[in-house]
């Protein structure tokens, strides 16, 4: 219980101190507090929370919902005025294959192996939805790593992108070719990837048609006050209950396993690899362009993490050249990385069900 306390003020530090995703941490940190004081009957009511909320049996309806939150604050503009920013999306969903297999390798079944690599995916939601379906024996462990590590990506990736790139690499400038995108485009947009990611990827058409149905109240034009609800009230009020209610599966008897620590290891793996896929894609897209160079920082706001990954590659950009401004095309391969990461998700989700004869 003390190690579990610790923990807790490690997250809530991190929230308030050092402002990682406050509206995350926060709630875990102290939910971690709650459930592991002696004979909490904070215990029932955070249980009570995630199986309405999280459990199979609701349908993991906390998740989904927040997806109307997450589309309704997309702008897909960025992406949909160079849609080549796709390929690094789906570059940057290396890690959680590369995860998957190392998983199996170390002896998880294929169950938790695949729900393990989802991690990767740097979408909670997501995370969560895949663990559920494939009833995974580490969901609690799962959720804290998925959550963490979304809250850490301005720790977490900032070394791996100087590791993998040279200073001349960072100081590429690339100019932002503003075209306007029609309205009637954005309203497209969004249904025809629910209906394409459905046709192909049936088992993430659930994240994908929250998500997307999220973006269509924001494109439309006709449901303003809806769209700021859903982009403010909703995905606030969801995240602080869907933070909270993680805690539940803090405890420290099922949290404090050798497995966790594995788990956590295995997540951290999965963002290397998605950022390494990201950088690597640019890397080789420049040896075929001998001039528009591409900036290979752009490729690690691949992962779903958003919008902090953007802001990461663009406050490095800032930092090596004051000028340099990638903000654009860093949230443009960023919103195409949490479409790419649903997908994954689910490409991943029908193939060990398959495999598990689910």
């Amino acid at each position: 219980m003390f190690v579990m306390w610790i923990i807790g003020g490690v997250l809530i530090f991190l929230a308030i101190k050092k402002e990682m995703e406050p509206t995350l941490l926060l709630p875990m940190g102290f939910g971690a507090i709650l459930v592991n004081l002696p004979n909490s009957g904070a215990k029932a009511v955070i249980d009570h929370l995630f199986d309405i909320g999280i459990s199979n049996e609701a349908h993991e309806l906390m998740p989904l919902v927040l997806f109307i939150g997450i589309g309704a604050m997309i702008d897909f503009e960025p992406l949909l005025t160079n849609p080549k920013l796709m390929f690094f999306g789906a570059a940057a969903q290396f890690g959680i294959f590369f995860t998957l297999t190392m998983a199996s390798i170390l002896g998880f079944d294929l169950a938790d192996a695949a729900s393990v690599a989802i991690i990767g995916a740097a979408d909670g939601p997501t995370s969560i939805f895949v663990a559920q379906q494939l009833n995974s024996s580490y969901l609690s462990a799962i959720m804290v790593a998925a959550y963490s590590y979304m809250a850490l990506v301005p720790l977490v990736q900032p070394p791996i992108i100087k590791l993998c790139t040279s200073k001349k690499e960072r100081k590429i400038r690339m100019k932002y070719q503003g075209k306007k995108v029609s309205k009637m485009t954005k309203i497209l947009f969004p249904i025809v990837v629910t209906i394409i990611v459905g046709l192909f990827a049936p088992d993430a058409v659930a994240l994908i048609g929250f998500l997307m149905f999220g973006n269509l109240i924001r494109e439309c034009g006709v449901l303003n006050s809806l769209s700021e609800t859903a982009q403010n009230v909703l995905a606030n009020l969801i995240t602080i209950f869907l933070g909270i209610t993680i805690a539940s599966r803090m405890v420290a008897d099922e949290f404090l396993k050798v497995e966790t620590l594995l788990i956590m290891g295995l997540g951290l793996v999965a963002f290397v690899f998605d950022t390494f896929g990201g950088i690597m894609l640019a890397k080789v897209m420049n040896i075929f362009s001998k001039k528009n160079k591409i900036n290979p920082m752009i490729g690690a706001s691949g992962i779903s993490a958003f919008p902090m990954s953007a802001r990461v590659v663009h406050k490095l950009g800032l930092a090596e050249d004051p000028q340099n401004f990638l903000l654009m095309h860093s949230i443009g391969v960023n919103v195409s990385g949490q479409i790419a990461s649903v997908i994954a998700g689910g490409l991943i989700l029908t193939f060990a069900k398959s495999a598990l004869g689910l």
